[in-house]
């Protein structure tokens, strides 16, 4: 009996009402907490995550589109630079022709400059021939004078005037009488 006064029975597991009441009320006490827990803690962490998760999206997003923004621009600094080459191309073959064709200026500006100076040459060996020619006539006169005066001062025979010609025309030399 002093176990009934203490209100403990014999048994070990002992389902009576209380008991059963005891553990409904305990399951609707942690069901409740386990909602305002998931409410309060859950909720703000669900969402912690969604924002995180978003943040992240939008991260891989803004990368991706800056990655097709760096291909993009690569793609346009590779064209802009074949353009570039084409244009050094183009500055350097249009530097050639001009070269080219102020060589070929200068080459026919030299020609005619050498065909002028030729001509100048010609005209000056003209002149020296006709002075040499005028020079030749004067001696020829000269001497004809002399000739004319030695004649004159006395009458020759034929062998002094043959040799009196001789003795010029040696004086005069054979170049004279050959141009």
């Amino acid at each position: 009996m002093s176990n009934m006064v203490l209100g403990v029975s014999n048994r070990i597991f002992g389902l009576d009402a209380q008991l059963i009441a005891d553990a409904v009320i305990l399951a609707l006490a942690v069901g409740f907490l386990f909602f305002l827990l998931s409410f309060l803690l859950f909720n703000p962490a669900r969402e912690l995550m969604k924002k995180r998760q978003d943040k992240i999206k939008e991260e891989m997003e803004t990368a991706s589109r800056d990655m097709a923004e760096a291909n993009k621009m690569k793609t346009e600094y590779y064209a802009k630079l074949a353009a570039a080459d084409k244009d050094v191309d183009a500055i350097l073959s249009e530097g050639r022709k001009k070269a080219l064709a102020r060589e070929n200026e200068i080459v026919a500006e030299a020609k005619e400059e050498a065909a002028r100076v030729m001509q100048r040459a010609e005209r000056e060996i003209e002149l020296e021939k006709s002075k040499v020619k005028d020079e030749v006539k004067q001696e020829m006169i000269g001497v004809a004078r002399e000739l004319a005066g030695k004649f004159v001062a006395g009458s020759l025979d034929d062998a002094a005037q043959a040799k009196l010609i001789d003795e010029a025309l040696n004086e005069m030399g054979e170049d004279t009488w050959q141009n």
